[in-house]
């Protein structure tokens, strides 16, 4: 995957395990997400897989409050 601005100081182990979180979530959409440039992804496939991570997030964050 690309690397973004945002996760320059991260940690490799944090990296990767993002990586497969938003590969993860891809899949659960049905974008195909490659390693690498996807430049090609439409804004709403991208969206989609950015919306899926954040479900994913509250829904941990919510099972791990109780």
């Amino acid at each position: 995957m690309a690397k973004s601005g945002s996760s320059k100081g991260m940690v490799p182990e944090a990296r990767d395990a993002l990586d497969r979180f938003k590969m993860e979530a891809a899949s659960e959409v049905g974008v195909n997400l490659k390693q690498g440039y996807n430049g090609d992804l439409t804004a709403r496939q991208a969206g989609s897989i950015g919306g899926q991570m954040v479900k994913k997030m509250i829904e941990s964050y919510e099972r791990n409050m109780k």
